[in-house]
């Protein structure tokens, strides 16, 4: 799945954010350092900040740009909580410390807030997620959350939207309830994480873009890390590739799937459909297993995403089949042309649960499963945590289990593509 380039893919996200995008020297010469992070999405940021806030010498090597990936690409969403929920927490912890991994998730979503705020990262920060049902029988997916959230987990703020109030917030014919959460909301990740990369640099963060990692081995009491320029050595490795993994770590990436998914942007929307579509500018996403997400931006394009793929291949005709799933939500956008379509891969484990890991002084954290921006903060919490000598965090993700994808390299693939294909139809039908 690697693949590497100078310069960022073609995407609105890309377009919009020039003034910020800014090139980092590779690794050139040999060094030695506390910690090497090896990617420079959300997870490697994070991670390396809060180590050199902690007084660490810290370099991240990129193979390509800084959050060229999906830390760069993504719906931009604001999600509280993890792609699998909290009864996987639940069910491996006990209720008491699957609290501390919701706590932990509260903390990111506010903590990203206050980066933003004290750092003066200029994003496109906007509040509010609905989350919708498309179908009368997962109203109860919605109403349930409700109360589990009130009642489990101390967090009574998700207020449940009927059908009749729905053009409140959002005008679409699709969707039969919703259930909005005030904490969640939508930013530009580009942007946010090009922001986030100058706040490491000015923290003592050494960057370096066009580094990619070949190999490395445990040497001594630490790891020799080699690009194909220079050395790196370092008392400690955080590998924060996600599904840019491939061969680096064949025991890890062999428990993640990269899985392709694709967004298109419309030209911006005269002020009156726009208010119309999303009168109170919330990030919606549903619920059906292969789901559709939007939101609108700070010109007013509307921001849509949504198929998935597993071929490696982007799908033929893809802005135009994006087009027709956008109508299906927005008839009304019909006359509104599309400006840009790209896509990207996530990085998806076999029960949707993060694999949050460390051994011998190699660290890692994968399997976002496409709901990354507030994970991605709570894993750099955890694994800086444990790189500083308290593993407390890390163990509770350490009692997750995220085994290998059965079928190997060979069929790992058509056997996961098969099982989606069935979810598929179900929502279909």
């Amino acid at each position: 799945m690697f693949e590497s380039s100078a310069q960022y893919p073609d995407s609105w996200y890309a377009a919009s954010s020039l003034d910020r995008q800014r090139s980092r020297p590779p690794l050139q010469d040999d060094a030695d350092v506390d910690v090497c992070v090896v990617g420079a999405g959300f997870t490697g940021l994070y991670t390396a900040l809060e180590l050199a806030e902690a007084g660490l010498s810290v370099r991240v090597l990129e193979a390509s740009r800084v959050a060229w990936a999906a830390s760069g690409r993504n719906g931009g969403q604001l999600i509280l909580g993890f792609s699998c929920d909290m009864p996987p927490f639940e069910a491996a912890l006990g209720t008491q410390r699957a609290k501390t991994i919701w706590q932990l998730v509260r903390a990111a979503a506010a903590d990203i807030r206050q980066r933003i705020q004290r750092h003066q990262i200029d994003c496109e920060l906007a509040s509010g997620h609905v989350w919708t049902a498309v179908m009368p029988r997962r109203i109860k997916i919605l109403t349930d959350w409700q109360e589990e959230a009130a009642r489990h987990w101390d967090y009574p703020h998700l207020q449940f939207i009927p059908q009749a109030e729905l053009p409140e917030y959002v005008g679409s014919p699709r969707y039969v309830a919703g259930l909005l959460d005030s904490e969640g909301g939508h930013l530009h990740p580009l942007k946010y994480a090009l922001g986030l990369a100058d706040v490491c640099e000015a923290a003592g963060v050494t960057l370096h873009e066009q580094s990619r990692v070949l190999d490395y081995q445990r040497e001594g009491d630490g790891y020799r890390v080699r690009t194909e320029q220079a050395t790196l050595r370092c008392r400690k490795l955080v590998l924060a590739c996600n599904a840019y993994l491939d061969r680096l770590a064949p025991h890890l990436s062999a428990r993640v799937l990269p899985v392709g998914t694709y967004m298109i942007a419309t030209e911006p929307l005269p002020e009156v459909l726009a208010r119309e579509i999303l009168p109170q500018n919330h990030a919606v996403s549903d619920n059906q297993f292969v789901l559709d997400y939007f939101r609108l931006s700070a010109d007013r394009r509307l921001l849509f995403g949504g198929k998935c793929t597993y071929s490696g291949r982007t799908p033929a005709n893809l802005a135009e089949r994006m087009r027709a799933d956008m109508l299906r939500v927005f008839p009304q956008l019909r006359d509104v042309a599309i400006s840009h379509c790209w896509g990207g891969h996530i990085d998806i484990t076999v029960h949707r649960t993060p694999d949050f890991g460390g051994e011998q002084d190699l660290y890692w954290a994968q399997g976002f499963s496409g709901h990354g921006l507030i994970p991605t903060r709570v894993a750099g919490r955890v694994l800086a945590s444990a790189i500083l000598g308290d593993e407390q965090l890390l163990n509770l993700f350490r009692a997750l289990p995220n085994p290998a994808f059965p079928g190997g390299d060979w069929l790992r693939v058509p056997l996961q593509a098969a099982g989606m294909a069935w979810y598929r139809l179900r929502d279909y039908l």
